[in-house]
């Protein structure tokens, strides 16, 4: 047992050796000073040592211990994300359930809330919330824009699946919205989510709202709102959604319009998520780029992999109608490189989000990290 607590020791000993601003690449920086270290390196080679010498008896002794870095120094757990996006979405759902009470008229307002409170992943508002506690802000802080990206989130869905655009009739395993309340409610419901968003992010913050945040200053604020509105309007989220509905079969189509149409129509939401959340925490100039960065790999991330699952998945699985964008002759990752290459770019995606968190708190940045290899490894 002597032995394999040498080799534990020894292998920590690499994660906090030399000073990693100074020679190591900004992945490398990454990889030893986040929670992953425990779980991706150490813990491999302890149990490939264990089970190469028959000490198998004791590896599950020395692996269940997650205080591994002891004997280096430090004393860290491994990151429980599922645990983290349980809480989050339960604090999530709770505030847009008392966001969008139940009000005169009654049909309208369950309108709004048949997509808005729909079972979905939630990663743009906790993706907000953890911006703004990575760089010091509280969830309470953070809340009022979470759900406003969720509302807004929600109308882009909810407008999607109309039949003069993405034409779907399922959406989070249920039917979309115009299937249940018509294409004329759905349109009137989601300019009211988009209108509410704006609102309840201004009147929380003043305190009237169903979630009080309290210490953001007034031109943080309208800075926020601001680039809120940026990133969903004309440059932002609906060009993309524009360039998608022009280039749908259209043959000269290249990377670079795929990459855009993915950049703004996917991507742009994450960002504003990140951004908003960092700037309400009171986030550097320095951090606000930097979370910006990292959300736009994420947000195109996800879109990466939402194109292979809809060629991959059935629409069991996904909870959406599968093979839709073949069907339309849509722009795909894997129709214009292959699946195999798409996957490639996913990988890469995936390293360049995490890049950007080098030299933030390690505990602090770990629901980013861990929210990176999400995105990456979902089934739906």
């Amino acid at each position: 047992m002597y032995m394999v607590k040498r080799v534990i020791y020894n292998l920590a000993k690499l994660s906090t050796r030399g000073t990693p601003n100074r020679s190591r690449s900004a992945g490398t920086k990454l990889l030893f000073s986040s929670e992953e270290t425990a779980e991706v390196i150490i813990r491999p080679k302890a149990r490939a040592f264990c089970n190469s010498t028959d000490f198998s008896k004791n590896e599950a002794e020395v692996i269940k211990h997650e205080d591994i870095y002891r004997e280096a120094g430090k004393t860290r757990s491994v990151f429980d994300f599922k645990s983290y996006m349980v809480q989050k979405i339960k604090s999530v759902n709770q505030a847009l359930d008392a966001a969008v009470p139940i009000r005169e008229p009654i049909k309208f307002h369950e309108a709004m809330r048949y997509s808005l409170l729909s079972e979905g992943k939630r990663v743009c508002p906790v993706l907000c919330i953890a911006a703004c506690e990575l760089v010091g802000g509280q969830e309470s802080t953070a809340m009022p824009a979470a759900c406003g990206m969720e509302m807004i989130h929600a109308m882009c869905m909810m407008h999607d699946d109309l039949p003069c655009m993405d034409n779907d009739d399922l959406r989070r395993g249920k039917l979309s919205h115009h299937k249940v309340y018509g294409e004329n409610v759905t349109v009137l419901a989601g300019y009211s989510l988009v209108a509410l968003a704006f609102q309840h992010m201004t009147a929380s913050t003043k305190g009237a709202g169903p979630r009080p945040c309290k210490g953001v200053h007034p031109k943080t604020m309208v800075r926020a709102v601001g680039e809120l509105a940026r990133l969903i309007g004309p440059e932002g989220a609906a060009a993309g959604q524009v360039l998608d509905l022009l280039c749908g079969g259209n043959s000269d189509t290249g990377l670079e319009e795929l990459e855009y149409i993915h950049r703004h129509k996917t991507a742009d939401f994450a960002e504003a998520a990140a951004i908003v959340g960092a700037m309400l925490g009171g986030a550097s100039e320095e951090e606000i780029n930097r979370l910006g960065k990292f959300s736009k790999c994420l947000g195109l991330l996800f879109q990466v992999v939402d194109d292979i699952l809809d060629v991959t998945k059935s629409s069991e699985q996904l909870g959406k109608t599968a093979g839709k964008d073949l069907l339309a002759n849509k722009l795909t990752y894997p129709k214009m490189i292959g699946i195999g290459k798409s996957k490639e770019y996913a990988q890469k995606l995936n390293k360049e989000a995490k890049e950007q968190l080098a030299g933030f708190d390690p505990e602090k940045s770990a629901p980013l990290l861990a929210m990176a290899d999400f995105v990456l490894h979902r089934q739906k």
